[in-house]
């Protein structure tokens, strides 16, 4: 989940305490054609005060490091209720629906904001207000799309001053894929061909360092892993794995 907090100030010491609030699930997957069409995204108030909220759907683009914005909402998701007053020790389950092409060439991205609307106060006062932006992030793939991921070449790079593994992924398929549901080894040699380093992270592990390591359809992503090998100068590999089953 990426958390944005904006700040409106005045010239008063006086300030609002922000709300308890949680959203839940923080990544969707929904499909353009059948049953998984929808989705829902539940906001709950844990604080003392009603929650006026508002929805704004981004559009995005993919690109090596991740997702950009991609213009205005072209109306292609819906979400319901597109604004609301959340009560006090309240939940508001939000509907998440795909309104598109049903037979999508490659998957789609969005960001979802569950945007807490500041209080209008009464007139003569003023005061310091905190409100959070919850971005939920909805991805949309045909029922027919595949991913097709693999890691195209690995090199060294740097991660806090410290030599660690960066993956160059790529997505052959027209559906997204998830890096996080594969187990990834990683092991590094000495110039004489001995091995100095080998770690097998499994799919959990990889999504607590990483995160879920989503890559578009047809894409091509660049991943630090946060993970310290011992050599700058070594030859590192790395290998994608099918999870195993429980």
């Amino acid at each position: 989940m990426k958390l944005a907090a904006l700040a409106l100030a005045t010239s008063s010491a006086l300030a609002i305490p922000a709300r308890a609030t949680t959203v839940s699930p923080v990544v969707v997957d929904l499909q353009s054609a059948g049953r998984g069409v929808v989705a829902n995204v539940s906001v709950n108030n844990t604080g003392a005060s009603p929650l006026p909220m508002e929805v704004l759907i981004q559009p995005l683009k993919a690109g090596p490091e991740g997702f950009s914005p991609a213009g205005p909402d072209d109306e292609n998701l819906i979400v319901v209720p597109p604004s609301t007053i959340i009560p006090a020790g309240q939940t508001q389950t939000f509907r998440v629906q795909w309104a598109g092409d049903p037979a999508l060439a490659e998957s789609r991205h969005y960001y979802v904001g569950f945007n807490q609307l500041p209080v209008k106060l009464p007139e003569g006062q003023s005061a310091v207000q905190i409100v959070y932006n919850f971005q939920v992030l909805v991805n949309i793939a045909s029922p027919a799309g595949k991913p097709a991921l693999s890691i195209q070449s690995v090199s060294i790079g740097d991660h806090e001053g410290k030599p660690a593994p960066v993956l160059h992924v790529q997505n052959d398929g027209d559906a997204y894929g998830y890096l996080s549901q594969h187990r990834i080894a990683i092991s590094e040699k000495d110039a004489g061909g001995k091995e100095i380093f080998s770690r097998t992270m499994s799919g959990a592990e990889f999504q607590q360092l990483v995160g879920y390591g989503l890559v578009a359809a047809h894409q091509k992503r660049t991943l630090t892993i946060p993970v310290e090998l011992p050599s700058k100068s070594g030859q590192v590999t790395a290998t994608m794995l099918e999870e195993r089953q429980r």
